[in-house]
């Protein structure tokens, strides 16, 4: 009988690189640590903020840190937080989210600047639109975004374009339970499949 490994989830972390609080970067550490504990790898921008707490988080649960930037900026933007275990360089920010979302099984995205922003509001055109992958959003700042996004009609639900991929998580231990139902959700399908 022949076996073949499972392919390594991935998640894509989207996070500024000025945390709003320093209980948002607790939360960015706690959810790398539970995406790494849960045999995710963790992708994000590779620099300081939030995507270095979630990287933090993960590094020490043992996962892999890929940092996926631009090519013809990353001498500008300096160099990686410590945690990054491999670089992605690209050539433009379209193939930059494309990398992200084609091969993503999960979105998490936090608060931020414009660069997080764009991430986001392209995860959720992609995932409304191309493929369903989960979005998570998560911390107080984030959520607050979302709530603008519902209340002012920009994000909306109608029968053609259905927001089952978009969840809420308020803090990291909803976010560890989250995950767990997730991660039993998919390997029930591959199981089916």
């Amino acid at each position: 009988m022949t076996t073949t490994a499972a392919r390594e989830r991935t998640a894509v972390f989207f996070g500024g690189v000025v945390p709003a609080s320093a209980d948002e970067e607790r939360l960015a550490e706690e959810v790398g640590m539970a995406l790494a504990g849960a045999g995710f790898a963790l992708w994000h921008g590779g620099y300081n903020g939030l995507m270095e707490a979630a990287a933090r988080g993960a590094a020490s649960k043992g996962g892999t840190v890929t940092a996926v930037t631009l090519a013809d900026k990353h001498h500008e933007w300096g160099e990686f937080n410590p945690h990054v275990t491999d670089e992605v360089h690209l050539p433009d920010v379209g193939s930059r989210l494309n990398h992200y979302l084609d091969t993503a099984d999960l979105v998490v995205a936090m608060g931020g600047g414009v660069g997080t922003l764009h991430e986001l509001t392209a995860a959720l055109y992609y995932a409304g639109n191309i493929r369903p992958v989960p979005v998570w959003i998560t911390g107080p700042t984030a959520l607050r975004l979302l709530a603008f996004l519902r209340r002012e009609k920009w994000l909306f639900e109608t029968p053609t374009r259905p927001l089952g991929f978009l969840g809420q998580v308020a803090s990291a231990a909803a976010f560890a339970a989250r995950l767990h139902d997730l991660i039993d959700e998919t390997d029930g399908k591959e199981a089916d499949a």
